[in-house]
């Protein structure tokens, strides 16, 4: 239109780093970070920020660099999210429970400039970078980050480097609100992981996002149970500063540390993979302390079962459902709750809460589609198809892989890979990953729905169902258990419990007792099941034929 003008009065390149710009001002003296004894304001943060950036300059990271982290969930882990690009680097957060062979393949494929350790994993990472250098590859500055104060004098450490750093340092904020801000590696649930590029634009649309979506308030206090390596904890380590929040940090995530500090710290949210929801309605009554009020749990990472839901509420947390992926930002999706849904029966209300919800504000839309035909399916709540999502919160792309960027994102539309229905109240609904859908005789079984209810048994804690090859019906239903401490159950039962409450040919006709694979964030790792059910053979005989 005449007359419209574009400048730098009108315009500013969108960056999650204004947050603590603002926070250090509005919150200065206020708490910012907790950490045991150790305790720094949102003036003191943001001054710890500007002398990481400072003497990662020094060292000659320059804009576009890549600096990796791991770390738990720690006061450097925390600073790094705004230093790192504050020197216009890009922020490489590695998941803990990688070993040394995966943390070299990761470090090697970013091209890493520089990795900072926290002491715990230092061994492994030592590993990794022994590893590297096999390869004659460039291997990355190693910085140490240790909890004491006192360092070694031999060791390149954080907090040395803060003492030495210049205290005055100009942000080199980004060019263009789309340069990207981190990379984060999807955690390896279905497959090698890929690297997936985070623009300042959309992580700092999905924060505002998410703030909003779950109303969090001005000086919320949030519990760090998730991994700050996990979606840069779902963009909620750039939502505190957002909203002047306390960062209560712990290393181990324990019912014991969970109940306390929320008890000390009267914690108002908190999150995590429905595993963290397991840990904490399974926790001894001596562990437990009261609510001091609202706590607000998020809940993601996988759908969680109605009974886990329903047992977290009656311990007073509110749970709220999320979804997404780690090339959505994390979460993208909200179950919102309607005030009319009040007044339903339990069991109805927890279904509906165990419901993936709409999109939030900073997607454009999710709908479920014929991954062929890209029509939507019908709101019937039964027709299945491909979770898709577009939008301002999508991720740029895979790192150096064009190829796999291009076939994720055809069609114009992100497709998940998670197949679902949409409810006539438009929420959708995750029924399995197209890898997990299991097809007996026939027949689609959702492992999600059969989960469920083996979730339901009151001896079971956790439980997982995969596909395990046969020979007549081509695929059945085999169930992976761990019981809770004191309980007894056998195969049997189990599989008489589900047909109660499952048509015959959807409730398991194996069961396995052992130990859940996970990852770092809580998710089941069914790929390892999967391989561990085909080594189980085929429960028909070989030569029967199907009718």
């Amino acid at each position: 239109m005449e007359g419209s003008i574009r400048c730098a009065a009108n315009y500013a390149p969108l960056s999650p780093l204004s947050f603590l710009e603002r926070a250090a001002v509005v919150y200065a003296d206020r708490p910012a970070v907790i950490y045991g004894s150790k305790r720094y304001t949102w003036r003191q943060t943001r001054d710890r920020c500007l002398m990481i950036a400072s003497s990662l300059a020094l060292l000659g990271v320059s804009r576009g660099d890549v600096v990796a982290v791991l770390a738990a969930n720690v006061p450097a882990m925390y600073e790094l999210h705004f230093g790192v690009p504050m020197a216009g680097a890009i922020l490489c957060t590695l998941n803990t429970r990688h070993d040394a062979a995966m943390l070299s393949t990761l470090l090697k494929h970013s091209e890493a400039k520089v990795l900072l350790v926290e002491l715990h994993f230092l061994e492994t990472a030592q590993a990794a970078l022994e590893l590297i250098s096999r390869m004659k590859s460039s291997i990355p500055l190693l910085i140490t980050i240790s909890d004491s104060d006192t360092v070694a004098s031999d060791v390149m450490d954080y907090e040395a480097l803060l003492l030495k750093a210049p205290t005055r340092f100009e942000i080199r904020w980004p060019l263009d609100e789309c340069d990207p801000i981190s990379l984060n590696y999807t955690s390896g649930t279905t497959s090698r992981p890929k690297g997936v590029i985070y623009s300042h634009r959309g992580a700092y649309l999905n924060t505002v996002s998410t703030l909003l979506a779950h109303d969090i308030c001005t000086m919320p206090l949030l519990l760090w149970t998730v991994p700050m390596f996990h979606c840069n904890g779902w963009c909620l380590a750039w939502g505190m500063a957002a909203q002047g929040g306390v960062n209560i940090c712990i290393r181990n995530v324990t019912a014991k540390a969970i109940f306390d500090n929320i008890a000390l710290h009267k914690v108002t949210h908190l999150g995590g993979a429905p595993t963290v929801l397991n840990i904490v309605i399974n926790s001894p009554l001596t562990e437990r302390k009261p609510l001091p009020g609202k706590v607000v749990f998020f809940t993601g990472g996988a759908p969680p079962p109605p009974k886990v839901l329903s047992e977290m509420e009656k311990l007073g947390f509110q749970v709220n459902h999320l979804y997404g992926l780690t090339e959505t930002y994390g979460p993208a999706t909200t179950c919102t709750w309607r005030p009319e849904w009040d007044t339903l029966p339990v069991k109805e209300k927890v279904k509906l809460k165990a419901l993936q919800g709409l999109h939030n504000i900073s997607i454009e839309e999710v709908d479920i589609k014929d991954p062929i035909t890209m029509k939507s399916v019908p709101n019937d709540g039964r027709t299945m198809g491909e979770v898709m999502f577009r939008g301002n919160a999508i991720m740029s792309g895979y790192y150096k892989d064009p190829a796999a960027t291009k076939e994720v994102m055809k069609d114009g539309w992100l497709r998940s890979g998670d197949l679902g229905v949409k409810h006539p109240i438009g929420y959708i609904q995750l029924k399995d990953r197209s890898k997990d859908i299991i097809i007996s005789g026939g027949e689609n079984i959702s492992t999600i729905e059969v989960e469920s209810v083996i979730y339901s048994h009151p001896a079971v804690l956790e439980a997982a169902v995969v596909a395990r090859p046969d020979h007549y019906w081509g695929e059945t239903p085999c169930a992976f258990v761990k019981l809770k401490d004191g309980f007894s159950v056998g195969e049997k039962e189990i599989i008489k419990f589900c047909r109660e409450k499952l048509p015959h040919y959807m409730a398991p006709r194996s069961v396995v007792f052992s130990e859940l694979p996970k990852t770092s964030t809580g998710k089941i790792q069914k790929y390892v099941l999967r391989e561990k059910a085909k080594a189980l053979g085929s429960l028909s005989k070989k030569g029967m034929g199907k009718l």
